[in-house]
């Protein structure tokens, strides 16, 4: 169905819907008027319109158990190249689904997020789904030299690997925000199985100081989580986020490391992996949070060809 056929929407505001990153029906059926409202430069109550019409075509609404479990069984893993890992994640990182990989600098975060889009580009046989990936690096942490050294540790080609990424260099919030937005419109035109955004919330660290911003960071960074969920669910693919941590000075007795982005970024992830570093050079994964599987631990090591157990 084209956006054209929707009630109400002709060849002018159809145009201006995709120039605005709302390429499909079910693009729209999920927005809120007010995000449409920005961006498209409808009336809201125009707006209100095209979304109802969409949700109607669509027949959105409620589902049985039956018919969630169908949805379930369309959703794919990716292999992290981390047996151990695998095992921790219930086979790997899930489509429809926000996972994200939080802990102190050097724990692995940033190595996970590069191992991911070169794993995403393997065959399906292979633990991939032959997709390619987007990579919103907001710490300017991408390096395609890690690229090559994991791809020729996979007998893969490392041009081929690295002209499948798209990278995108965000340099504040709003920025980031844009660049996930637009990502849509690549996601059928590249081939998109993985969104990796590294970090997820540096960014609005900075841009939003002082107990005064914090209500204002939180709104947009729930704002950003609901985007990227968006995306996942409607296009099937897997979203992978890192997130930095910050110290507790009242805190006596634990770890007293906390994941920056409060509830909004813990009630928005699927999953949450704690990353730490251990003795001889050796990571620990600590899966904290999960709809469906148990916390538990994994041990894996980074090496010159990758994620390895």
């Amino acid at each position: 169905m084209e956006l054209e056929d929707l009630p109400g929407v002709g060849g002018t505001t159809a145009d201006r819907l995709r120039e605005s990153g709302f390429n499909t029906v079910e693009s729209i059926a999920v927005a809120n008027p007010g995000a449409m409202k920005d961006v498209a430069g409808l009336g809201e109550s125009a707006a209100t319109r095209v979304i109802n019409a969409a949700r109607e075509s669509l027949q959105m609404g409620f589902m049985t158990g039956t018919e969630v479990w169908e949805k379930r069984q369309t959703l794919k893993k990716i292999k992290t190249s981390s047996d151990k890992l695998d095992e921790l994640l219930g086979g790997g990182i899930e489509t429809q689904a926000i996972t994200e990989f939080f802990g102190e600098f050097g724990s692995g975060k940033t190595q996970i997020c590069h191992q991911l889009v070169v794993s995403v580009q393997l065959s399906k046989k292979l633990g991939g789904l032959g997709k390619n990936a987007i990579y919103i690096d907001t710490e300017n942490t991408f390096r395609p030299e890690r690229i090559i050294h994991m791809s020729e540790a996979l007998d893969l080609d490392p041009d081929t690997i690295l002209n499948n990424i798209v990278v995108a260099r965000a340099y504040n919030s709003d920025h980031q925000m844009l660049m996930a937005e637009k990502s849509e419109e690549l996601i059928k035109e590249k081939n998109i199985g993985a969104i990796v955004v590294d970090s997820l919330t540096s960014q609005f660290r900075s841009d939003y100081t002082g107990r005064g911003m914090l209500a204002d960071r939180q709104q947009k960074l729930n704002r950003h989580m609901h985007g990227l969920q968006r995306l996942s669910d409607i296009h099937n693919l897997a979203v992978i986020v890192t997130n930095q941590v910050m110290s507790r000075p009242d805190f006596f007795f634990g770890d007293p490391t906390a994941p920056i982005g409060g509830h909004i970024v813990g009630h928005s992830a699927t999953f949450r992996i704690y990353l730490r570093k251990s003795k001889g050079g050796k990571r620990v994964g600590r899966l904290i949070d999960s709809p469906n599987l148990p916390e538990g631990e994994a041990i894996f090591q980074v090496l010159k060809d990758g994620i390895r157990d």
